[in-house]
């Protein structure tokens, strides 16, 4: 790529970008949220035409109007937010409008189908049924699916898009057996990544960019992980966990007992104290987000029991536990966390609009409109305006979003699940230390991670799960990581 320019709303995206892969390379594109990372290989697939500069692809220039003429040349991509038809089958999903037909190409062969469908997943270690709709599937196996399709166009040039976001440990390192495989079999990689550990065990070369420049491409090899850092973000993180101001409490701000859900979690006691980061510790299916939707009042326990300041609660929707001074910052921002075609404004408003109104009804738009600007500059979100629709942001961008919403609500007790998935190291610090901030000021905050760097470099306290069940508790000062990880498969 030579050149590359593309604006939208009058703001360059990417500003004269140059970007070239080698053949039968993995090649690691990294950056900020915002940096262009995202943009630049929607153009390399079609989704965006630029507004200037060339695409050469094998010593030829080529120009793409859609995805499917990028499909045509053999580039495959699969994105950072999976779009999968959920009422359809895994098999049908893996072979969307490239069906195996009978004679006359009139009729899908069905029978040819699921049983290619079962060998490609067993290429990636995806021991589901291929008749099975993908409305059954969880995250991870979606993309792992996303990762079976890619491999059977025969792609010679596959971007992959925080393609572990939601993946486990031991899927991760499945995933990064596949892409070895591949580039030994001379197929490229574009490889789009916040977690450095895994850029660093996987690739061959990384290019950086940061506010859509390009700042330069390495040798991995060649960087450690602070060169990386301050490429990003042009300064040095040398502290990326922030240091506690305060100590906990010694109140007990929420308690838990005797929490059960069929199939999902029994008998979970825990308790957490006010100003106190309490870690929830699990491999994935551990009953974590489950447990903490019970919690919040998004599902309904079979029994058991809540406290809020020694005093018993019933919460049984989202509104009783706002109304209760908590706030749930979700796993899939997406789905649950945002109203995507909505815009900034109105969705960083959204759970305190009873207290901007004038008898219930009207909404004071004046002091709406300061309030959302206030919490738009504390988190430092990169927008074009209060009015520009959420969709159009970058991932880490939405996040912020998510983050002010519940924050302007003065939260006294907040759950985050997976707060940081999707960003990048520079956003995540900013997070870490508004985190430890909200602590510091007396707000109890329950972290829901699958980073155990990040559990261990930010909670007090950490509550281990494994199966739905409660397998230990550990103070920070007292494990390693070695030890949850222990604990979380027994």
């Amino acid at each position: 790529m030579e050149g590359i320019r593309k604006s939208y709303y009058g703001v360059y995206a990417l500003d004269n970008v140059d970007f070239a892969v080698k053949k039968g390379t993995i090649h690691a594109l990294m950056g900020e949220n915002g940096a262009g990372k995202s943009t630049l290989v929607k153009v390399i697939a079609g989704v965006h035409r630029p507004d200037e500069g060339k695409v050469i692809l094998k010593g030829k220039e080529v120009s793409f109007s859609n995805p499917g003429q990028s499909i045509d040349h053999g580039i495959a991509m699969i994105y950072q937010e999976l779009n999968p038809i959920l009422d359809m089958t895994v098999a049908e999903n893996l072979y969307l409008g490239r069906e195996p037909m009978k004679k006359r190409n009139t009729i899908i062969n069905d029978k040819k189908m699921y049983r290619d469908a079962r060998e490609l997943l067993d290429k990636v270690s995806l021991d589901v049924d291929p008749r099975m709709n993908m409305r059954l599937l969880s995250v991870a196996q979606h993309q792992l699916v996303e990762i079976a399709k890619a491999i059977d166009r025969n792609a010679e040039l596959i971007i992959m898009d925080e393609p572990t976001s939601a993946l486990s440990e031991r899927e991760i390192e499945g995933l990064f057996q596949i892409m070895r495989e591949l580039k030994n079999q001379g197929r490229t990689i574009i490889y789009i990544s916040h977690k450095l550990d895994e850029v660093f065990q996987v690739s061959d070369e990384v290019t950086v960019l940061r506010d859509g420049h390009y700042v330069g491409t390495f040798f991995t090899r060649e960087l450690d992980k602070n060169q990386l850092i301050k490429k990003m973000v042009d300064r040095e993180l040398t502290e990326i966990f922030p240091v506690r101001r305060k100590k906990p409490s010694g109140k007990i701000k929420l308690s838990v007992e005797g929490l059960s859900r069929k199939n999902e979690f029994d008998n979970i006691n825990f308790e957490v104290y006010e100003g106190e980061i309490l870690g929830m510790v699990g491999l994935m299916g551990a009953g974590r987000t489950e447990i903490a939707q019970a919690v919040f009042g998004c599902t309904r326990p079979d029994s058991g029991r809540i406290r809020i300041d020694g005093r018993e609660v019933h919460i049984r929707t989202p509104k009783d536990a706002v109304e209760h001074r908590m706030g749930f910052v979700t796993e899939d921002r997406k789905l649950t966390g945002l109203v995507l075609p909505m815009s900034v404004k109105d969705n960083v408003t959204l759970a305190h609009l009873e207290k901007l109104c004038t008898g219930r009804y009207f909404i004071r738009k004046k002091e709406e409109k300061e309030l959302a600007e206030e919490y738009v500059k504390k988190l430092r979100t990169k927008i074009m305006g209060l009015g520009q629709l959420v969709q159009n942001l970058s991932g880490g961008n939405q996040q912020k979003v998510v983050l002010g919403k519940w924050l302007m609500n003065v939260p006294e007790i907040l759950i985050l699940d997976e707060p940081t998935r999707g960003i990048d190291v520079g956003a995540k610090s900013e997070i870490y230390q508004l985190i430890a901030d909200l602590a510091d000021a007396g707000i109890t905050v329950i972290m829901i991670s699958s980073e155990m760097e990040e559990i261990l470099g930010l909670c007090d306290r950490m509550v281990v799960f494994h199966e739905g069940h409660k397998s230990g508790e550990v103070m920070r000062a007292d494990t390693t990581q070695e030890q949850l990880l222990e604990m979380a498969t027994s």
